[in-house]
């Protein structure tokens, strides 16, 4: 289990994170929610990251909308999230996520996100240079800015049904970027990977979860 911790951004906006996993260990990871806040999926999300050792940080992203926003998975809910992400620029994602890097401090940091972090993933590899690998699950945002070049190593994690991302998107990821590697999960829909949700797959989290475990193994050097 992990603790929730303070961070600064740039610009000196403060906001919460949750942190789990040893402080000493010898990679980091940024975990980047879904658009339903730091919520107990997401701690869970991290706790088990920690169990593989890493030192883990989720910065509360709508604390810049709303402090303490956490959700449920009902229509509403959705609802709710959709407000507090559009409150949200561009820049301010980008300095908390840089904010979550600092306190890591110099190791080898990679990032992964679900759902709207799946895009700020995607986003953190391509803007910044501070990952050495970064692994997107089902980011609706990634296609529409698809030129941009990432400049570590990157895998994306898509469901086969996922109404949100038609294939037809994914596809032109694909084109886009061949040296990503994009995985599409049979049966899978959107938010696949959340066990709280109606949408979890277990397999097909299982078969992510290990593939996301592998590529960071492999990167972060």
């Amino acid at each position: 289990m992990g603790s929730t911790i303070e961070l600064t951004a740039a610009d000196g906006f403060k906001l919460s994170a949750y942190r789990a996993g040893p402080a000493d260990a010898k990679h980091g990871l940024v975990v980047i929610q879904e658009i339903f806040g730091v919520n107990d999926h997401i701690r869970s999300v991290c706790d088990r990251f920690a169990a593989q050792g890493y030192d883990v940080i989720a910065p509360a992203l709508f604390d810049r909308s709303e402090r303490g926003v956490e959700v449920g998975y009902t229509q509403e809910d959705v609802q709710v999230g959709i407000k507090h992400r559009g409150a949200l620029t561009d820049a301010m994602v980008a300095a908390d996520v840089a904010a979550a890097v600092k306190v890591l401090g110099g190791k080898p940091i990679g990032i992964v996100g679900y759902c709207f972090g799946g895009t700020v993933a995607w986003n953190s590899a391509c803007r910044t240079t501070l990952f050495k690998a970064a692994s997107g699950w089902y980011g609706a945002g990634i296609a529409k800015t698809r030129e941009e070049k990432p400049n570590c190593p990157v895998q994306l994690h898509f469901g086969e049904h996922d109404h949100s991302i038609p294939l037809t998107d994914v596809e032109l990821i694909r084109e886009a970027h061949p040296e990503v590697s994009v995985y599409v999960y049979e049966g899978a829909q959107h938010g696949f990977g959340c066990d709280a949700r109606g949408s979890y797959n277990e397999a097909s989290y299982k078969v992510a979860f290990q593939r996301t475990l592998e590529f960071f193994a492999q990167n972060l050097t």
